[in-house]
């Protein structure tokens, strides 16, 4: 037997692709993307063309573009993609996906992130990825989970270590998207690491911890437990 390092063993079995299934959370609903979708996603889209920046795709210059992008990843069977339908409004004004996904490796990134203004900062955006997390790790068994952007994009660099994923390094030159090259910044959350930050979610998610005028008592970094 070699006297070399090696990693731990763990379960080799394939993990379960995603089910395309509506989600239903507490103040929004992922519903699989679908043509019905459009419209709302259209409203959404427009004069929002800076959010487009670092995405591989868009901004949308007309109802047309957003139905070609919606035929064109509701039929892809290497990802599965909700839209956001906050109760509030019940307007769908956004997606996001579950992609690269690795069965034999238990690896599935939450990626393709693309809030609308009125959906962006707020308690059904963090609830929308919380849900497609939990699907992955819990539901379906997955070890690592994935979190990578440009390296420019400093609001989701934030997003992804609030969310509590770990900040493992950049590739550089890693790919070029609209003409341009893109350092890509990784990030994960491993099986070891993901009941801590389910619990922070649930409770930074929970109706106690936000106040009369809806502002949240506690981060998610303190829930935790860590330094401020």
């Amino acid at each position: 037997m070699s006297a070399l390092p090696v990693g731990p063993d763990v379960d080799g079995w394939p993990r379960p692709l995603p089910s395309r299934e509506r989600i239903k959370g507490g103040r929004m609903t992922l519903e699989p993307l679908n043509k019905r979708h459009v419209g709302d996603l259209w409203e959404a889209a427009k004069g929002a063309d800076e959010s487009f920046t670092y995405m591989g795709y868009g901004p949308f210059r007309d109802r047309a573009g957003v139905e070609a992008f919606v035929a064109a990843h509701t039929a892809r069977a290497d990802m599965a993609m909700w839209a956001v339908r906050p109760v509030v409004t019940g307007r769908a004004a956004g997606w996001l996906s579950l992609m690269n996904i690795e069965p034999g490796n238990a690896a599935i990134e939450l990626g393709s992130i693309w809030f609308g203004p009125e959906l962006q900062r707020t308690r059904a955006a963090t609830e929308a990825m919380f849900l497609l997390l939990r699907h992955a790790a819990d539901e379906l068994g997955y070890r690592r989970l994935v979190w990578k952007c440009d390296a420019l994009n400093a609001a989701s660099r934030r997003a992804a270590l609030r969310l509590g994923f770990v900040y493992e390094g950049t590739l550089r030159a890693h790919m070029v998207v609209k003409g341009r090259a893109r350092d890509t910044a990784m990030f994960s959350i491993t099986a070891p690491e993901w009941p801590a930050r389910r619990d922070a979610l649930l409770g930074w998610l929970s109706a106690d911890n936000f106040d009369d005028e809806g502002n949240a008592r506690r981060s998610l970094a303190a829930l935790r437990g860590e330094p401020a």
